[in-house]
């Protein structure tokens, strides 16, 4: 059996899917674009992008009572490699605990809404 993780302080899903999935002590997020929660617009630039949605991997998070810290793999989905440096500072600045997650950062040809930047993440409850 699963539940759904669903929040109102992260964007509303965009299609036919859930914000997150709770399976036992797993957490699987949707990909989180860096989208205001409120209007659903997306930050301007891949740096603030890569805040809002860092920020709303949070949110969701928070919703099945979880921090990053419970994070243990994540993929970055970038629109250009040429941002993997600016995206890698604010991420490094939200994963600082020990041990990091794994992770996989792949440039895509597009992503949705034209976002520049999506973050999945995949949690477990210690």
């Amino acid at each position: 059996m699963h539940n759904k993780i669903a929040t109102d302080k992260a964007p509303g899903a965009i299609g036919p899917y859930s914000q997150g999935i709770e399976i036992d002590n797993l957490v699987f997020t949707s990909g989180q674009l860096g989208a205001d929660p409120a209007t659903g617009e997306l930050a301007a630039g891949v740096e603030a992008q890569t805040e809002q949605a860092l920020q709303n991997l949070k949110a969701v998070l928070a919703g099945a009572k979880l921090t990053l810290a419970n994070v243990i793999k994540t993929t970055v989905f970038i629109d250009s490699m040429d941002d993997f440096t600016k995206i890698n500072n604010i991420y490094a600045r939200y994963f600082a605990h020990e041990p990091l997650p794994a992770r996989s950062c792949v440039e895509v040809a597009k992503l949705p809404k034209g976002a520049l930047v999506e973050i999945e993440a995949i949690a477990v409850k210690k």
